[in-house]
């Protein structure tokens, strides 16, 4: 095959990472002058105050994101990815859901193996619904939502898990007919293909060595660097929009208008859209929408629809999957997440 044909790609490639690069650095100069800049006028502190709230809540969850991609980068092939996640089979999208499952990272730790399951092979409908599944459905906020809710958690972390899967079958159906976008980097495998028999191979060809841990090292650093290039400015602008919400929206006006009605439902989707940025930190909030207004359908919006509608998730899937992949993932999930509160409005209000 003749090397100068993909020369416009890797180009292409090249570019869109530097595109990625500038966006990163030129949101984190954004928001370190903020940062400064707020300390000269106290109506900021606010601000400054919900910044460092977000950082707390979630570097260790973007950074624990970028380690673990890494580690897929270097360690699971290409392969191994598409046999068990690019197949067009409803069991498929069962386990996403299920990986989702047991994942434990917030939804922006979630951000950085989900581009690197795309990048590995994983259909688009499994990245979508591993996508979805596992802020709102992972073992710890299992825990923590039990915590605040008692026995209603389980219809949250039901509920998340059957949208996750729903939408990931309704994503199948769009991708046979090519209404979203395919998965460029998904291998095609000839039949009789193993992974247990391919493992047994690799283990028998590895030769152990310092050199070669050194080099792995590399690999998982220049993983994790790169998943962090496409990722790292979307985060930020999310915290920047979602502590300016916090800051400056009385939260008097949160509890007006988030009652157990449509309306109610509505607004509370609204926020979500803008103050969502880690499952861990919106749980507490939602809990005290629930303890304020005894909507416990609003308080379940407020979790599900951030992931479905967060700028920070549709940016950075508009970038490196596709728009259309993008604009399908609230028109398909928010309608379930809304129709989950109303049904909790009307037999657990």
């Amino acid at each position: 095959m003749d090397p100068c044909c993909h020369e416009p790609r890797e180009s292409h490639k090249h570019g869109s990472e530097k595109l990625r690069l500038s966006m990163s650095v030129f949101a984190a100069l954004i928001l370190t002058v903020s940062i400064f800049v707020s300390y000269a006028f106290p109506m900021l502190e606010t601000f400054r105050v919900s910044v460092f709230m977000y950082l707390k809540y979630i570097w260790w969850a973007i950074l624990l994101g970028f380690f673990l991609g890494g580690l897929l980068e270097r360690y699971v092939p290409r392969e191994y990815i598409s046999f068990i996640l690019a197949r067009k089979k409803k069991r498929t999208i069962l386990s996403s859901v299920f990986l989702g499952f047991l994942m434990s990272a917030c939804s922006h730790g979630i951000l950085a193996l989900s581009m690197e399951l795309h990048k590995k092979g994983a259909s688009t409908p499994v990245v979508v619904s591993f996508l979805l599944a596992s802020p709102w459905a992972n073992l710890p906020i299992t825990l923590m939502l039990i915590g605040f809710f008692g026995f209603k958690a389980f219809y949250i972390i039901l509920g998340a898990l059957g949208v996750a899967f729903v939408t990931g079958v309704v994503f199948q159906f769009l991708e046979n007919r090519d209404l979203i976008e395919t998965n460029p980097n998904t291998v095609k495998l000839e039949g009789g293909y193993s992974i247990a028999a391919d493992i047994q191979k690799r283990t028998r060809d590895y030769r152990f060595s310092f050199r070669g841990l050194g080099n792995d090292a590399k690999v998982v650093l220049r993983g994790a660097l790169s998943l962090a290039d496409m990722t790292l400015g979307w985060v930020i602008l999310g915290i920047l929009l979602s502590s300016l919400a916090g800051a400056f929206i009385p939260q008097g006006l949160f509890h007006k208008y988030m009652g157990p009605t449509l309306l109610g439902l509505l607004t509370t989707l609204g926020l979500a859209t803008i103050m969502e940025v880690c499952s861990e930190g919106t749980a507490p909030l939602a809990f005290e929408i629930f303890k304020q207004t005894g909507a416990f359908g609003n308080a379940l919006v407020f979790l599900m629809a951030g992931v479905a509608t967060d700028i920070t998730e549709i940016g950075l899937v508009w970038s490196n999957i596709g728009r259309k992949t993008a604009l399908w993932i609230p028109v398909i999930a928010v309608p379930q997440i809304v129709l989950l509160g109303y049904l909790a409005n009307r037999f657990f209000g």
